[in-house]
């Protein structure tokens, strides 16, 4: 097929099959880092923008303002060229350097939060406060706001659509949880496939999305941080269980399949996938276990990929990889090492 733009090019991501050594489970992988902006976000992106010009809350030539840790606001730097709109980010010191820079490659414009925040702290609440202000002092401009944007849950349809005909029954669905757009978008649709579709969501050891104590974390786009609130897009009846994973099982899970797949996936999704390991070892989840690479570990090479940045930080456990080469199939780990 030929496209005549590149946001045509969002969704219709191809699935890997990962080999385990529980007999009663199979991992499917949607490489969502396919999509034209490197992420899953380009989806809910996009349909956010496109509910806001049918509902006339955006009107042609104007301006959209968003808090993003990177991948939202890469998806929205892209719809907007689509739409002739103008695009202004607001970030924070935990944004990944490289999602920066591409936002501004895509003609974003970047305002950064001020503020004394830790290396490890997500300034999430002056993000959301600064954009909210900035789309209030400019005519036309429509702060987005994701967290709350109901088609942010709405975004994910396709993918739902696409995923069931790729492996069939979804039996097991295992998920990030930022705003919950994402998690709850995907947690419906494949309830409405499968009602026993068991549904997990995955948060950073550190956030509060399901009532532990916050503390710092490195985990980029995932999580609520200590002092913010959980979004209201965020639905908890459709999910069946809520897990933490710590900065280094996270980490430690995206350079091990980076050495012995080759997949180069961001942080949050080595923590899902660690955690859709962990859950099928002990029998909580089988059958056909699904989730997606978010986003590329390409964005993350000079932090979770870089011995010396974990080092300084206490974020290395080489323990883990004798874990997860107990739950990944030994032939398929004696070919990749040979």
């Amino acid at each position: 097929m030929i496209f005549s733009k590149v946001t045509d090019l969002i969704g219709n991501t191809p699935v890997i099959q990962l080999p385990l050594t529980q007999a009663d489970s199979r991992l499917y992988i949607k490489v969502e880092k396919n999509n034209p902006g490197g992420s899953m976000k380009d989806r809910m992106a996009r349909n956010m923008i496109v509910a806001a010009l049918k509902s006339g809350r955006i009107q042609p030539g104007g301006t959209i303002v968003e808090s993003s840790s990177g991948n939202t606001g890469i998806g929205l730097a892209l719809a907007s060229i689509e739409f002739g709109l103008k695009f202004i980010a607001v970030v924070d010191h935990h944004a990944a350097q490289d999602k920066i820079s591409i936002m501004q490659a895509l003609g974003a414009e970047i305002r950064y939060v001020k503020g004394d925040y830790g290396e490890n702290e997500v300034a999430v609440i002056e993000r959301q406060r600064m954009a909210a202000e900035i789309a209030s002092e400019i005519s036309g401009a429509v702060f987005m706001n994701q967290s709350d944007n109901a088609a942010n849950a709405g975004g994910y349809a396709d993918l739902v659509r696409e995923i069931v005909h790729q492996i069939g029954r979804v039996d097991a669905w295992v998920g990030c949880v930022g705003t919950g757009g994402s998690i709850t978008g995907i947690a419906h649709g494949l309830k409405i496939h499968n009602p026993d579709t068991v549904t997990i969501a995955v948060e950073p050891e550190g956030s509060i999305v399901f009532g532990k104590p916050g503390k710092p974390y490195y985990q980029s786009g995932t999580g609520t941080p200590k002092g913010d609130t959980v979004g209201l897009v965020l639905d908890y009846s459709c999910i069946d269980y809520g897990e933490q994973v710590s900065d280094a099982c996270a980490f430690e899970t995206a350079r091990y399949l980076a050495r012995r797949f080759g997949l180069l996936v961001g942080g949050s999704t080595g923590g899902a996938i660690y955690k859709a390991l962990e859950l099928i070892g002990k029998g909580i989840i089988k059958g056909n276990v699904a989730l997606v690479i978010a986003d590329g570990g390409e964005k993350y090479l000079h932090t979770i990929f870089n011995e010396e940045w974990l080092k300084e930080r206490d974020l290395t456990a080489p323990e883990i990889w004798d874990q997860l080469d107990n739950w990944f199939a030994s032939s398929a780990i004696l070919e990749c090492k040979s």
